[in-house]
């Protein structure tokens, strides 16, 4: 959590040429593919279709599913696959199941009726959405394990760009196909771009594994080994977040389960907001996917120069700061005139401040990540980040139904709160242990 640059301009700007460096951007392509399939390009396609704000709200529990990973990615990190693991190794190995699992599961929704087989919609979903946050946990341990330490910042950039690449395939991509086509040939295609994913997989090269401690010996009984492999597995990466980081874990935990919560929010009734306004999918595949890629990619670029030159704290509070902040220029939308110069303004912010805040926030976390535990504690990490906003986001259309778009917007920017106050209190406890 140094608040000083450890590379000059010249040789940060090299490291992107690295090829695992680059290889990173078809990852993160796979990885941010299916994330808005389940999400608010779901919430889209449910919405035109006539379904009630409520149900979809609730179908943003799905999504629960990525925040919840933490509870099988002991077994990814030390579980072998029967074939895979031997021809790919352990962690593309992984990766290839759980790319097929999304591809399997997105085509069968894009053949699925949401009038007469919405149960089947959603359990296809849990399908997706299951598969693609294994994927996830592998991914994350990859890019750990791939390269040191001081490329990790690089690793996490062309990560961020892949994903929002994806995004903008998966969310205007996918709303010009339905515009033009049907949101059937939307799902089939982004259920073909998998296959990005599954090249990648097979190329790149399986990174080396920093050893577990504590390895189950193979002259004891079974249940004395499974006991043992409980307790590595499962066990030791949770002990050892906390030997490391002693009375700030809490703290620490406390900050990556709320540093989301505002925009996670926000973000499950963008899409129906934006119908709701008047805007077409056209119009809005324009301005919030295409026009707010470019804003993502320039905040995300943003952060990784601030995080460069100023250390991650100070830019992670920045980042909390804006993320809620734009909330409250939502509800300005919300209780004006549709208009596409507006709505681009407020998209410009909304997107530059995302996309900063994902930076250092990933950024953050990987900091704090044991390479002796990666696949465990990262999991531990990504899914604390996301289970308090995936619960609360699940009755933001009782919210808006109740009490109206503007007022949902002035909540989610309230709910920003408390992450900007505990990086502010991490950031003053540091330099309060640095002078003494």
């Amino acid at each position: 959590m140094t608040d000083r640059p450890l590379h000059s301009w010249r040789e940060a700007l090299l490291v992107y040429a690295r090829p695992k460096v680059v290889a990173m951007v078809f990852l993160g392509f796979a990885a941010g593919l299916p994330f808005l399939l389940v999400f608010s390009t779901l919430s889209a396609w449910l919405r035109d279709e006539g379904l009630s704000r409520s149900v979809i709200g609730f179908f943003s529990w799905v999504g629960i599913t990525y925040s919840i990973k933490v509870f099988w990615a002991p077994v990814i990190d030390r579980l072998a696959l029967p074939g895979l693991t031997r021809w790919l190794g352990r962690r593309r190995g992984w990766m290839l199941l759980a790319q097929f699992g999304i591809a399997a599961g997105l085509t069968g929704m894009a053949l699925a009726n949401p009038h007469t087989e919405l149960t089947t919609i959603a359990l296809l979903a849990v399908l997706v959405a299951f598969s693609s946050s294994t994927q996830d946990i592998v991914i994350d341990a990859w890019r750990i394990e791939a390269e040191a330490d001081e490329y990790q910042g690089a690793m996490a950039a062309s990560y961020v760009f892949g994903y929002r690449l994806a995004l903008l395939v998966a969310g205007a991509g996918a709303f010009y196909i339905a515009e033009f086509e049907s949101w059937r040939s939307a799902y089939l295609t982004m259920a073909a771009l998998m296959g990005i994913g599954i090249a990648t997989t097979l190329l790149v090269d399986e990174p080396r594994h920093a050893p577990t401690p504590g390895g189950p010996a193979t002259d004891q009984p079974l249940p004395a080994r499974l006991a043992r492999w409980g307790k590595t597995a499962v066990v030791d990466p949770f002990v050892d977040f906390f030997h490391r980081n002693g009375r700030m874990a809490l703290l620490i935990l406390a900050v990556i389960g709320l540093y989301k919560l505002s925009d996670i929010t926000m973000g499950v009734m963008a899409n129906p907001f934006y119908l709701d306004l008047g805007f077409s999918k056209t119009e809005i595949a324009n301005v919030t996917k295409i026009y707010g890629f470019f804003m993502t990619i320039a905040g995300a670029a943003l952060g990784g120069i601030l995080v460069t030159r100023y250390g991650i704290m100070r830019p992670l509070l920045l980042g909390a700061v804006m993320v809620a902040g734009t909330n409250l220029l939502f509800a300005l939308l919300a209780r004006s005139e549709p208009s596409l110069p507006l709505l681009a303004t407020v998209i410009s912010a909304d997107n530059l401040s995302g996309g900063l805040a994902t930076s250092a926030f990933i950024a953050y976390l990987s900091s704090l990540t044991n390479q002796a535990y990666t696949a465990t504690q990262y999991a531990l990490f990504s899914s604390l980040m996301t289970l308090p906003a995936k619960f609360l986001g699940g009755f933001s259309g009782i919210v808006v139904d109740a009490h109206g778009y503007e007022f949902f917007f002035v909540y989610a920017a309230a709910i920003g709160t408390p992450a900007i106050l505990l990086v502010g209190w991490l950031i003053w406890l540091d330099r309060a242990r640095a002078v003494r």
